[in-house]
């Protein structure tokens, strides 16, 4: 059987709706697993029930995680949050790390596993941190907008082989202060994280870019999603 990655839905508060970018879904089945949508619960029992049932976790894009939950105050207008979903993701990644079952953060999925090992986020980088470096940029989203600086003795470092890699962008939060359980992995140009892993587990990877766009286009992103659903294959076995 393949294995069964569930992926965090998006959430549209206006018109009361979960949903799904293909992007997400189809960039998983693409290296041989199975995507499946999860309801939206932060009930204890639900979530273990869940996750009983799937052998990897996505953390997809989506609303700014409330400042409240890093012990900060609303910055300005431009933060949008869903709580719902921060509740919902903070106790999937609470119980997740217990079980050691693969995980991949995309985008906001950084940002909300920064904040729930214990980290902050700038909150508005045009306000906090202004740089010459395109964040967001406009469609379309698979081709790549700046550069990071990969450590070549991270796990992406290992998979990629490269010092550099080219990467779309369309986040306007990133990680302040970084968790202590997190090691970074690749940072922009302005000096932003980029990618982090969670020491000590078997598979807990997060990029603030997309590789669900890039996938299709470049193999270096290709292989983020391939060595995730491959830790899951080896989770699937062995529990």
């Amino acid at each position: 059987m393949k294995p069964i990655i569930g992926v965090i839905p998006l959430v549209d508060v206006e018109r009361n709706s979960f949903w799904m970018l293909p992007g997400y879904m189809n960039g998983i089945i693409a290296v041989g697993g199975m995507p499946i949508m999860l309801p939206l619960t932060s009930d204890p029992k639900d979530i273990a029930d869940l996750l009983g049932q799937m052998q990897g976790i996505v953390f997809s894009g989506g609303h700014d995680v409330a400042p409240s939950f890093y012990g900060e105050e609303v910055l300005n207008d431009t933060v949008a949050t869903c709580v719902p979903r921060d509740e919902m993701e903070l106790e999937v990644l609470r119980q997740a790390l217990e079980l050691d079952m693969p995980i991949l953060g995309i985008c906001r999925g950084i940002q909300l596993m920064n904040v729930g090992l214990g980290g902050s986020l700038y909150q508005d980088l045009p306000t906090q941190h202004p740089s010459d470096v395109c964040h967001r940029q406009e469609p379309p989203y698979y081709q790549p907008i700046h550069a990071v600086t990969v450590d070549p003795e991270s796990g992406l470092g290992r998979l990629i082989q490269k010092d550099h890699l080219q990467v779309n962008s369309m986040h306007h939060q990133a990680i302040k202060d970084l968790a202590a359980d997190f090691r970074v992995m690749a940072v922009s140009e302005d000096g932003l994280v980029e990618a982090a892993e969670i020491k000590g587990k078997r598979f807990a990877w997060a990029v603030q870019w997309h590789p669900e766009h890039l996938y299709p286009v470049d193999p270096d992103h290709k292989a983020v999603l391939e060595a995730f659903v491959q830790a899951a294959k080896e989770y699937q076995m062995k529990t």
